[in-house]
């Protein structure tokens, strides 16, 4: 086998493709395989169009670096940007409800009422809390909510800020 040989680059850039390609799919959101993926295929096309090996090769690192540079913003944001905490049950951060089963300390669940929903809750500190106390979500755990005593002079109705 001649490394120099086109029908051998050929088959070696195709497989180098779809081995980036698949190994881009293997780790989500990262991009950093991708631009090697697109590479290789560029690469790919000027092999089977006879192209030179330096042009080849050429080719392949120019689209690779260019890509890359492409898509490291992308990445990036992707990467750093916060989950949305106002979505599904984590919108419940910060609202309030009404203890209708007692939490009688750590590692003890009771119930809560939060606006028309029943969620079984534990306390925040360890602490006991009383049937009727207003409380604060604080987190929620699969699911069951993570509370804490709140100021009884707020009714149970009125939602917090989220902390």
């Amino acid at each position: 086998m001649d490394s120099g040989d086109p029908e051998v680059w050929r088959w070696i850039w195709l497989i180098a493709a779809v081995v980036f390609g698949v190994g881009e799919m293997a780790v989500a959101g990262s991009f950093f395989l991708a631009p090697f993926a697109i590479g290789a295929t560029v690469a790919t096309v000027c092999a089977f169009a006879g192209a030179s090996l330096a042009i080849q090769w050429t080719a392949f690192l120019g689209v690779s670096v260019a890509t890359f540079a492409a898509l490291r913003p992308l990445a990036h944001k992707i990467s750093t940007s916060a989950p949305q905490s106002n979505v599904g049950a984590h919108r419940q951060v910060g609202q309030r409800a009404r203890v209708l089963e007692a939490i009688d300390g750590e590692h003890d669940y009771g119930l809560v009422q939060l606006d028309r929903e029943k969620w079984r809750a534990e306390s925040m500190t360890g602490q006991p809390i009383a049937v009727g106390t207003i409380v604060t979500v604080i987190e929620v755990r699969g699911t069951r909510v993570v509370v804490a005593p709140t100021d009884p002079d707020v009714p149970a109705d009125t939602p917090s800020e989220p902390t």
